[in-house]
């Protein structure tokens, strides 16, 4: 049932489905931490906005790991990546190793941050059987996003390494998601790894990975505090997994990155 209009407060509005995706998205991966109410809140429009959009699929008969797989495409341009001068002010002027461990601590205490929300949320529909059919859009919302800090946190550990991927922001982002669906890194020496445009094996990879993570959340419907708690800790132990693989692919590739001294002012 649709929310009287009295009762909706400022910033409560239904975002756009086909606009406001990314921006929201960008919104909840971009550096700095969010006030738990704040990230709650803007998962809650995400959700909403997802859920529109996947009515439409369903209308037009596309199944939800392409539509799922489609939105992240879209989106993926908008995923706020950082250059290794801006990740070494954000992490008190840290380089090479130690660097990348602060980046997969934070994105590992973000994922899990997201999964404990969106798994208290589902418990709490659990409890509650009429709400449960708004469940599935919080998991997908949850999905995304958890999706989209792992691209992030993939991404910049290029950017740690010395690994670059050329091309625009768009193909780049391509690249990324691309490398995520396989957990792996970039080769800049094996031009198949590069690739800047997605072929028919890379989207089912890419519909299968988030499928697989998708499923990964369904874990959350457990009753009381279970769904945040298992939410919460499977997201870190899988973010945590990808960081280890996209290192161990990344190091020795290239000469290591510059010290704090030789990055550009």
């Amino acid at each position: 049932m649709a929310e009287p209009e009295k009762d909706r407060q400022p910033g409560d509005e239904i975002a756009d489905p086909d606009k406001e995706v990314g921006e929201l998205v960008g919104r909840l991966t971009e550096a700095g931490e969010l006030e738990p109410a704040e990230r709650r809140k803007l998962l809650g429009r995400l959700a909403r906005a997802l859920s529109a959009g996947a009515k439409r699929a369903k209308a037009t008969g596309t199944g939800r790991g392409r539509w799922l797989a489609d939105v992240f495409l879209n989106i993926a341009p908008r995923i706020p990546i950082r250059d290794l001068h801006i990740l070494s002010e954000h992490h008190h002027g840290m380089t090479g190793e130690q660097l990348a461990d602060d980046l997969v601590r934070t994105a590992q205490k973000a994922t899990m941050t997201v999964g404990a929300i969106g798994g208290a949320l589902a418990a709490a529909e659990f409890a509650a059987p009429p709400l449960l059919l708004s469940a599935p859009a919080q998991l997908v919302a949850e999905t995304i996003v958890v999706a989209a800090i792992e691209v992030k946190l993939l991404a910049e550990l290029h950017e740690v390494y010395g690994v670059r991927v050329h091309g625009t922001g768009a193909q780049r982002a391509i690249a990324f998601t691309a490398a995520w669906a396989r957990q792996r890194g970039i080769d800049p020496l094996a031009p198949a790894s590069v690739s800047l445009a997605l072929g028919a094996a890379t989207k089912t990879a890419l519909r299968n990975r988030l499928m697989r993570t998708l499923g990964r959340h369904l874990t959350t419907f457990g009753p009381f505090l279970t769904g945040a708690v298992a939410g919460g800790t499977l997201n870190r132990m899988a973010t945590k997994k990808l960081g280890e693989a996209i290192r161990d692919d990344l190091r020795g590739k290239l000469p290591p990155g510059p010290r704090r001294d030789e990055l550009p002012g």
